[in-house]
């Protein structure tokens, strides 16, 4: 016996959750009484009686579905729609940062969005939907029961594009920086650059180049046009000198500074560990 369906105003919505709850209780080694109907009038998902453990599997998979098979084209249509962001290559550029965001990649963001994300709310409204034992529609549940999860959503998007923002000016910045040194005489065969505490140069002889020469070598246009991104200490007298070779010695080479004089001069840097320094061998 039926005591309630679910229905679906589309075939792939109905056969994707289907699925999914299927899976679900496959792998818990639990059965439950479920079936889906498909015509050209109704999609529908029939379910018999419920106890507790299956409606919170249900639940489960509800939520597992949503994150899995619809969050990526609800956040599109969020870029499309309210940020009119209609190149599909800058929109999966902010979906990659935004499950980055989401996965923890990148923890000094994720700390905006606060400790509760929306999968118990959602888990909650539909375990409550289940227990009526009711025939409800999924569409309609989506639009009229989550808007908590799609509010949740925009402040994800809005925090994904700003960091899309932020990273497409650091690219205009490096390019910027590329430029600048092409066009420049190379100062120094080579410079070694020890990222430690601080940051300190030394010529070809490994004699340290003290600050008060490299104050004397900065271009002083450097900080007139990038005041914000240009650091005096390093990346002024860097781009200055314009070394033809640069031996990096740092431990963190995923550190903003290293990276950034990695991404300026490419080819040019040859990355070691500090103890290679050939000082300290």
């Amino acid at each position: 016996m039926w005591l309630g369906e679910i229905i679906f105003e589309n075939g792939p919505d109905a056969r994707g959750f289907f699925t999914r709850v299927q899976k679900q209780f496959q792998n818990a080694g639990h059965g439950i009484e479920l079936q889906i109907i498909e015509d050209r009038h109704c999609n529908k998902i029939l379910f018999g009686s419920l106890d507790g453990n299956s409606i919170d599997k249900l639940a489960q998979a509800f939520w597992l579905y949503l994150a899995e098979a619809k969050w990526d084209e609800w956040f599109r249509g969020i870029l499309r729609d309210t940020y009119y962001f209609s190149d599909p290559s800058e929109q999966q550029h902010i979906i990659d940062i935004m499950h980055s965001i989401l996965e923890g990649d990148r923890r000094e963001l994720f700390v905006f969005l606060g400790k509760n994300g929306p999968e118990s709310y959602v888990k909650e409204s539909i375990g409550q939907m289940l227990r009526e034992g009711t025939s409800f529609s999924f569409d309609s549940f989506v639009k009229f029961r989550l808007r908590p999860f799609f509010d949740y959503m925009e402040e994800v998007a809005a925090l994904s594009i700003d960091e899309y923002k932020m990273e497409q000016e650091y690219l205009i910045f490096i390019e910027s920086l590329r430029e600048f040194v092409q066009g420049r005489p190379a100062r120094m065969n080579l410079l070694h650059v020890l990222a430690g505490e601080e940051i300190t140069f030394y010529d070809e002889q490994l004699a340290e180049v003290k600050r008060a020469e490299l104050v004397k070598m900065i271009d002083r246009k450097l900080l007139n046009n990038h005041p914000v991104y240009v650091d005096s200490y390093s990346i002024a007298p860097l781009l200055s000198i314009a070394p033809a070779a640069i031996h990096l010695y740092a431990e963190e080479p995923e550190i903003p500074l290293i990276r950034t004089i990695l991404n300026i001069f490419e080819e040019r840097v040859e990355l070691h560990k500090t103890d290679e320094f050939p000082a300290r061998a």
